[in-house]
């Protein structure tokens, strides 16, 4: 019999999966694969499934010359970030009508967008995690939403870094200070239980 109770106030976060991203890494079929299985458990199991997208808009007016993450994009002339190829979700793993997509202007989930009020609103209080990168928006949101009080869960196998070392050591030894660490498949089988 599901836990009802803990799913009800459950959602799942897949962060910064759009298709320039998940492009930079070579070996993303895994990846996307585990993140897929992921994003269907919590759909068939009614848990909210959220979408973080960072983007900016024309020029970058968001961007500081002071934001070492960032500073290099505005260097660059584009069109706005928020119709282009880099900032659309990965089609293998694209959002349904009943997800719901946050727009980012940082690099956690949090900072410069609504999923504060979307997850009070939803009476959420633990949040799984998933996304690329693991030291980026993964350890961001997972640092700020442990000072949020939210109840925390990990996909390590949904989670990619440039740094394989990074991500273990990120994986094995810091977010278990704050989080379980799991496996897709172990999260779905707590959805089952």
């Amino acid at each position: 019999m599901p836990d009802t109770e803990g799913i009800a106030h459950t959602a799942l976060l897949v962060m910064d999966v759009q298709a320039g991203i998940v492009d930079w890494f070579a070996n993303s079929g895994d990846l996307l694969k585990h993140i897929g299985m992921a994003i269907n458990a919590a759909r068939s199991a009614h848990v909210p499934v959220i979408y973080a997208v960072v983007t900016f808009r024309k020029n970058y007016p968001e961007i500081s010359s002071n934001n070492r993450s960032f500073s290099a994009l505005k260097q660059r002339p584009s069109p706005s970030q928020e119709t282009t190829a880099t900032t659309l979700i990965h089609p293998a793993i694209a959002p349904q009508d009943s997800d719901i997509v946050i727009t980012k202007r940082r690099v956690s989930a949090f900072t410069g967008s609504d999923l504060e009020v979307i997850l009070r609103a939803q009476g959420i209080t633990h949040l799984v995690l998933s996304g690329i990168a693991t030291s980026g928006v993964v350890l961001s949101t997972l640092r700020e939403a442990a000072d949020r009080d939210y109840a925390l869960t990990v996909l390590s196998d949904c989670c990619a870094d440039g740094d394989e070392e990074v991500q273990r050591v990120l994986t094995t030894k810091v977010f278990p200070r704050q989080a379980d660490v799991i496996t897709a498949e172990e999260w779905i089988t707590r959805l089952t239980q």
